[in-house]
């Protein structure tokens, strides 16, 4: 299971908020979930998402295109991919890696 940091960035907006657009890629990233292929985190900065690495470019691919879908000329979309393949992990498992290390006092 991978882990892909996305970011879509769309680019000639009316105005400096950009929350309508990605209020409809969250709503696109639902779907996505109800399917049972991907599980996603909004994020005051980005939007993680996890899956099958093909599912990943899948969405990834789909969430790129929505602003052109309301007219937009140009969106740039930063993507991040941790893929892992020792191990299976999910996004709560690497955060509850860190949490058990500073239970154990590493942060003093």
């Amino acid at each position: 299971m991978a882990i892909v940091d996305v970011v879509v960035i769309p680019v000639g907006t009316e105005g400096p908020s950009v929350s309508q657009y990605i209020a409809e890629i969250q709503t696109k990233l639902k779907e996505y979930k109800a399917e049972g292929k991907i599980d996603y985190q909004l994020t005051p900065m980005n939007t993680l998402i996890e899956g099958d690495l093909k599912d990943l470019f899948e969405v990834v691919q789909a969430i790129h295109e929505l602003p052109f879908n309301k007219g937009l000329d140009r969106v740039c979309t930063n993507i991040r991919i941790d893929d892992r393949r020792d191990k299976s992990r999910k996004m709560d498992d690497k955060i509850q890696a860190v949490e058990s290390h500073l239970n154990k006092g590493v942060d003093k």
